[in-house]
This record gives structure tokens, C-alpha cells and sequence, in this order.
């Protein structure tokens, strides 16, 4: 496999767009035999074009080509901008934004947005695993002040009585991975039974939504921020807050402002380079690859949690 130390190695070796194809290939087939998306058989035929290939299953005989089923699947932009676009978003410590992507890859402002949150779904931790040992865990609220939103949005706001802040939980466990999670309209308690394992042991602060952890999990030490207590030998909340700390920088001075129905991509976003933070830029972006199973149009990315307009706010600002 190709070893990339910078933009400018994936830029010059995907200078064609054959190059992207046979790289693509090898990732989805390593050892060489061509799987139907469609029925899942073995062993598809390559057509003349070298571009698309023919499924031997005699009931399927789909024609299907190296992006069917995932996240490139029907696009008009050259793989090797999807492939830049993907070492951008997973180098860059604080993300990059679609205005900025925009211009680098000279595309449009609205195709890079797309393409943004499309190699999002692809740095999702798809594996399932849950956090164990010492785990931190903190909320934070992602979201502006009220006092410094314009005149008509203050009001908006006052008037319909809603809260513009939405609530985050962080959780990072001492030496290892760290998830970042959307609360929603869960209770703190199911967002941790959703990601942390019984045997561990938690680490938080007084909040009383962490009231009651003590008996369900194997241990629950809270730190008490009020009176000025930060760190109790082993237990303490600092790797979480500085998680929260680059979440947060990369909100306020990179993205601006959040949808709210979008949240959680992002937290996807900075969970996945925080845990993949050790490894070498050109390792990071090969390991994007792993997850490219799946399918988001853009349909779906703008309608997903609509709500009519009367019912609040659309964006949240960064602080």
C-alpha cells in the first residue's frame, strides 16, 4: 500500500483518475475477487471499459462499478477529490470547513458541504466497542450565548421560550478511546449504559444526572468542581475537558455554527481523530477507508429531523 506523508503525495499520485479506481479496488477487494454489491457473489467479471464490472450470478447480472455501495456511490466528482477531501478532513486537528474545502479542491461551496458529511458517516465507530477501565465523563452544551445573537434571532428565541443549547456527553477512557455523543432526549444514564461496560469504573463531577452510578457500576468517584476540588489522586476529569477544549476550538473558530439534526456527525468527526491521534497523517487517511460501506443522498442529509420552522431555531452558533 501507498504511503502518503502529505496532501501534495495524494495529490500527485492520484493525478489520474484509473489511479483512484485501482486504489479504490484493492481496499474494497485486497485479494483481488470483485464482490456484487447487489447479491454479494464472488468473483465478477471486469468489463471492456475497465471501469465497470458484471456480476457471474446467473440470476443477478448486475453492472455495477468500484463506488456501488458506498459513500461515493453516483458522484460527479473525480475520486481524487473525494481522496484529497478525505486526507484534509482526517489531518486537519480541528476539522476543515465546506467554504474553506470549497476553494482548495475548487468545487462548490454546497458540493463540498456534501461531500463533507459524507466521509463524516465514513469515520463513524462502527465497531461496536464499549469504553472500560477508568472512564471520564463529562456534558458540555454546544451552542451561543443569547446576549450575542442579533436583535431577531434574541427574539425568536425569547418568544418561544426554547433553549438554543444543545447537550453533549464526552466520554474518554484513561489511555485508550473517546466517544462523543448527542444527549438528546436521553437521560446521562442511557447515553453511558449505551457506550461504557459494567466493569468500569466512572470518573465525573457532582452532577446529580450521575446520581445512582455508583450501584451499576463496579465503581463511581465524582469529583466536586464547586468547592474547588479538581483531582483526587487517580480521579480526576482533565483528559475529558481537554477533549472538549479541540470540540469546542473547532466549533468556535472553524464551523461557526452547527445544525443541531448534524451534531452528532461531528462529534463523529473529532471522536475519530482523537482516537486515531498517534498515528501518522498518511496511516489516518488509509484507516478512513475501512467504513466506506454505505449510502447517504443528499435527499436524506436535508431532510433528516426536520422539524416545521416554528418550532425553534435551525443553527446554533458557537460561543
Amino acid at each position: 500500500m501507498t504511503h502518503f506523508k502529505s496532501l501534495a503525495d495524494v495529490a500527485n499520485y492520484f493525478n489520474h483518475e484509473d489511479k483512484a479506481r485501482t486504489f479504490l479496488e484493492k481496499l474494497r477487494w485486497p485479494d483481488g475477487r470483485i464482490i456484487c454489491p447487489i447479491c454479494g457473489v464472488r468473483g465478477a467479471y471486469r468489463m471492456g471499459d475497465c471501469k465497470t464490472y458484471k456480476c457471474r450470478d446467473k440470476d443477478c447480472k448486475a453492472r455495477f462499478s468500484v463506488t456501488k455501495g458506498t459513500y461515493f456511490e453516483n458522484t460527479k466528482l473525480p475520486l481524487a477529490k473525494w481522496f484529497m477531501a478525505i486526507y484534509l478532513v482526517s489531518a486537519h486537528r480541528k476539522g476543515i470547513s465546506s467554504c474553506q474545502l470549497a476553494r482548495d479542491l475548487n468545487i462548490g461551496q454546497k458540493a463540498a458541504w456534501f461531500v463533507l458529511h459524507r466521509v463524516r458517516e465514513m469515520l463513524k465507530d462502527g465497531s461496536g466497542t464499549f469504553l472500560t477501565g477508568l472512564v471520564e465523563i463529562d456534558e458540555t452544551y454546544v451552542g451561543g450565548k443569547v446576549a450575542n445573537m442579533r436583535k431577531t434571532k434574541r427574539k425568536q428565541i425569547t418568544d418561544a421560550g426554547i433553549d438554543n443549547k444543545t447537550p453533549v456527553m464526552g466520554m474518554v477512557q484513561r489511555d485508550g478511546k473517546a466517544k462523543l455523543q448527542v444527549i438528546g432526549k436521553n437521560s446521562f444514564k442511557t447515553v453511558i449504559h449505551q457506550n461504557v461496560k459494567k466493569e468500569a469504573i466512572l470518573i465525573t463531577d457532582s452532577h446529580t444526572g450521575y446520581q445512582g452510578l455508583v450501584n451499576e457500576y463496579a465503581g463511581h468517584e465524582a469529583v466536586n468542581h464547586s468547592q474547588l476540588e479538581f483531582k483526587r489522586g487517580i480521579y480526576y476529569t482533565n483528559s475529558v475537558e481537554g477533549f472538549f477544549s479541540t470540540f469546542k476550538r473547532g466549533i468556535i473558530g472553524i464551523y461557526h455554527q452547527i445544525s443541531p439534526k448534524h451534531l452528532q456527525r461531528y462529534c463523529e468527526e473529532f471522536s475519530y481523530r482523537f482516537n486515531f491521534r498517534k498515528i501518522k497523517d498518511g496511516e489516518r487517511f488509509i484507516n478512513c477507508f475501512e467504513n466506506i460501506q454505505g449510502r447517504l443522498t443528499y435527499k436524506q442529509l436535508i431532510g433528516e429531523g426536520r422539524e416545521p420552522k416554528t418550532k425553534g431555531i435551525e443553527f446554533i452558533n458557537g460561543e
